[in-house]
């Protein structure tokens, strides 16, 4: 048989569930991996003990004829998700030692169904990252290879602060880079304004945002609270499909997770699209974009057309204001829930001559630059005096943005069709260290969606100029994530599995 970190999420599954395969040589091959790519920095926590130890519990249930749709199935957890006894800090300084006697709702509903634990994942710390370099455990470097890449400096760059390596995008950087180095078989991630579908798109991953109350947000640490949601990253789009059967679900733990039945969306890959109709919005083509983006876009449009999809131009015309709105709602939204970071009943406490001087001291010492920033800015739109004319304002546009698509899909589209991202992976230490507004402009094709609280799915569409994976983005109707796994199937059949690196990191 092959390597078994070669094995996509459906084959492992299928290996295991005819005994081809036990879960403790799946696990075992996994862990190795995972020692030979330290120095990619995916994981944060590694949990081998426990993970040999859900192995044999799920070997014994195959055995007896009780195994769980994701029996012995080895998986990465982000660092935002509370794992009970287990290291939980959002790769954060604030949350120093933080191991929560609780377990979020989404694991738990893995471990329901046999998933077998590897680690916490490395991730931008709470989430705020386009990049995975704002990690109080460093950046995270993407296990595909930089353009002219010289081996010398290469593993120099690997022991040291990884400049002239790529970024494996972010905040969920870590969840796609141990997915493409095949350091587990998928992982779970968050995604408030593209941190699923950009790093997925970054690394010739499949990333999928479902709609925001498919997964409870219940144990996993708050970033925006209005446009969090969870979702998994993983090789393939049946294998995310897989995932997220598992990880979808009510919970009445969490107010705002929808009480609806979880359909089995793996039954949708292989559908036919015929007679879909799949929108293209024009204000997506935004000035400079590379006509590589461009030309991918219309490969996917010719892919679909050819599946027989018909194909149609739609309008969103406040997507031009997304951006700059969502960089008043998520920060405010972050002001108010990194609050509770005071040093008085977890975590990092540094002491001051007072009450006041330590939660001074503790909230300095303890949030990294960019969280500060951002909790700055939040904390300003929110004032008495700025609270209308920044905060009201971009609610009210938040509003005309899911209008825009309520609009779409009832003149009848199924779908709509765009670039995931602007442009392939960049270096560490490129962007964002001069003008964080950079960076921010990663997010330009995919905050829409979680303004207007959508399901969105990046899948890979091809290869950069240079090399690199290049994302196609499917934006679906509420609730409907059946239908953007059998259209981003299509993509991914008719571009063809990207060739992962090899593992030139070990």
């Amino acid at each position: 048989m092959t390597d078994l970190t070669h094995l996509t999420l459906a084959e492992a599954r299928d290996a295991l569930a005819a005994k081809k395969i036990s879960a403790v040589d799946l696990t075992q091959a996994h862990v190795a991996a995972i020692e030979k790519a330290r120095a990619l920095n995916a994981f944060v926590k590694e949990t081998p003990e426990k993970a040999l130890d859900m192995a044999k519990q799920s070997d014994a249930r195959i055995a007896s004829g009780a195994a769980g749709p994701l029996e012995g199935i080895p998986l990465g957890i982000k660092d935002l998700y509370a794992t009970r006894g287990v290291h939980m800090q959002a790769c954060s300084h604030v949350l120093d030692s933080f191991e929560p006697a609780y377990e979020s709702t989404v694991t738990s509903q893995l471990w329901r169904d046999g998933a077998v634990m590897l680690g916490k994942l490395n991730m931008d710390e709470f989430a705020m990252g386009s990049s995975n370099e704002t990690s109080y455990y460093g950046p995270v470097a993407s296990p595909w290879l930089p353009p002219n890449w010289d081996e010398a400096k290469g593993r120099a760059a690997l022991a040291g602060d990884k400049k002239g390596l790529l970024v494996p995008g972010g905040s969920s950087g870590g969840s796609a880079s141990a997915v493409a180095a095949h350091l587990c078989l998928g992982a779970t991630a968050t995604d408030t304004g593209g941190s699923i579908r950009q790093p997925a798109a970054f690394t010739g991953t499949v990333g999928i945002k479902p709609t925001y109350g498919r997964c409870s947000r219940w144990g996993v640490a708050a970033f925006a609270s209005s446009l969090d949601q969870a979702g998994p990253i993983a090789r393939t789009v049946r294998d995310t499909a897989i995932l997220l059967r598992s990880m979808a679900g009510h919970d009445a733990k969490d107010s705002t997770s929808v009480d609806m039945a979880v359909p089995d969306y793996e039954a949708a890959i292989g559908r036919s699209i015929k007679g879909k109709k799949i929108g293209i919005p024009k204000e997506y083509r935004i000035d400079g974009m590379p006509a590589e983006i461009e030309k991918l876009w219309a490969q996917g449009i010719e892919w679909l057309r050819a599946a027989g999809a018909e194909i149609v131009d739609i309008s969103l015309p406040h997507t031009k204001t997304a951006l700059p709105a969502y960089y008043i709602v998520a920060p405010a939204e972050a002001s108010s829930n990194l609050a509770r970071y005071d040093g008085v009943r977890y975590g990092l406490r540094v002491p001051g001559k007072d009450i006041a001087g330590m939660y001074e001291n503790t909230r300095a010492a303890g949030f990294g630059p960019e969280v500060r920033r951002r909790i700055m800015i939040g904390t300003y739109v929110l004032s008495a005096g700025y609270y209308d004319a920044y905060y009201v304002r971009a609610q009210k546009i938040r509003t005309l943005i899911k209008r825009d698509f309520e609009i779409a899909y009832a003149d009848g589209v199924d779908a709509i069709l765009t670039p995931a991202t602007p442009s392939a992976a960049f270096g560490i230490g490129e962007k964002g260290s001069a003008d964080p507004v950079e960076m921010y402009l990663n997010d330009v094709f995919t905050v829409t969606v979680n303004m207007a609280g959508l399901p969105g799915i990046a899948v890979p569409g091809g290869l950069s100029a240079q090399g690199l994976p290049l994302g196609l983005q499917l934006i679906g109707r509420p609730f409907e994530e059946e239908t953007l796994f059998s259209v981003a199937e299509i993509i991914e059949q008719s571009a063809g599995r990207i060739a992962l690196p090899q593992a030139w990191w070990g």
